[in-house]
């Protein structure tokens, strides 16, 4: 069968290539055509965009850029067309996706959705729209299920696929020896994977790590959408380790992490290092979302535990001194050792491993019916 695949950010490419991976264990003659990164493309897909032509963040960043959007939306929905998947899959990427699987829907296709964009966290009346679109959606957050029962709108919990990415990586044992860093503890930094986040919190991230230096060895986990000419542009860079596309090996050998507030904060937590959630947009941005965001909690770690577990320095709170503080209270006891605890409870909520190997299989069934 021919799938395609839309996704527009590091994370969802990440998963789609678990996705297709899986997806080929099932249907020998699989064909993929994906809007994408280097991750699917690697894994044998017909790449017809690449993520970082889409990494667009915050309400203003959209406005500005709306031309560009309309274009890439004008070509998403020929390509389909022209393509004529037998299955349609979109990953996370909720305004630009769900645009597209609207158009699509109307169009006749049967939409699949993995990763469910959080109308529980704002505008929950999206609920309405996604029931009446989306086929087939596929959560991975376990309070998810219990939120769209309330829509009377049956969805697929599948399971985290962090898990999926984690179970499948190895530890690089020649780590320190390949990337010539001195064997001291690591403090990791993963400013995140766009533009806009990097250029508002990185550099709070380098000035307040300046008294860890010596002790520490500082390591900046680069997303493999970045060049690392682009962070040659920022101070306080001397004695920093750049590593490209190095994530997991880096936070496998690391003490502590600054990390900006996405995905990575739960990979942070799944891989056992004690972080701290740093956040910061503009102010209009940071405006608009303070009126429309209805939820306790920022980070996915927070989030799925319910409570506090690491600490959020959101927007103004995250200052050079803040960070100071909460890096020197989880780089010692008791504040480590109860992090890590509540790490261990946190794991039990995500699940095991398989989310992509279920998600492969409902969506290759394509059955109301289906069960997991």
């Amino acid at each position: 069968m021919k799938y395609y695949i839309v996704c527009g950010e590091v994370s969802g490419d990440l998963h789609g290539a678990n996705l297709i991976k899986s997806i080929k264990r099932l249907d020998s003659q699989a064909e993929f055509r994906v809007w994408g990164g280097d991750r699917m493309h690697a894994e044998g897909a017909a790449l017809v965009s690449h993520i970082k032509e889409r990494a667009f963040m915050g309400f203003v960043e959209v406005l500005l850029n709306l031309p560009k959007i309309f274009k890439l939306l004008s070509h998403a929905k020929k390509d389909i067309l022209q393509y004529n998947p037998d299955r349609l899959i979109f990953i996370d990427y909720p305004g630009f996706n769900l645009k597209v699987a609207g158009w699509a829907k109307s169009h006749g296709f049967t939409t699949h959705y993995y990763i469910s964009p959080k109308v529980w966290a704002w505008n929950t009346k999206r609920a309405f729209k996604i029931k009446r679109i989306i086929d087939f959606l596929y959560v991975i957050l376990p309070f998810e299920v219990e939120f769209y029962k309330q829509f009377n709108y049956k969805v697929y919990y599948v399971g985290n696929p962090l898990m999926d990415a984690i179970a499948g990586h190895k530890s690089d044992l020649q780590f320190f020896q390949k990337n010539k860093l001195e064997t001291k503890p690591i403090l990791a930094l993963l400013p995140g994977s766009r533009y806009q986040e990097i250029k508002a919190i990185l550099p709070i991230m380098l000035e307040s790590i300046q008294p860890y230096k010596e002790k520490y060895t500082i390591a900046l986990a680069i997303a493999p959408n970045f060049k690392l000419t682009y962070f040659n542009k920022f101070k306080h860079f001397s004695d920093i380790q750049l590593l490209s596309d190095e994530t997991y090996h880096l936070l496998n050998h690391s003490k502590v992490a600054l990390v900006t507030s996405g995905t990575a904060t739960l990979e942070t937590a799944l891989l056992n290092v004690p972080q701290v959630v740093c956040y910061k947009t503009s102010f209009i941005n940071y405006a608009i979302a303070k009126l429309a965001i209805k939820v306790k909690f920022i980070s996915l770690v927070n989030l799925i535990a319910g409570a506090k577990i690491v600490s959020e320095l959101i927007q103004n709170q995250l200052t050079v001194t803040n960070l100071r503080s909460e890096l020197d209270k989880i780089m010692t006891e008791p504040s480590r050792s109860a992090m890590l605890n509540s790490y261990a409870d946190l794991r039990q909520l995500v699940g095991h491993e398989g989310a992509s190997d279920r998600v492969a299989a409902l969506i290759f069934k394509e059955s109301k019916n289906s069960e997991l």
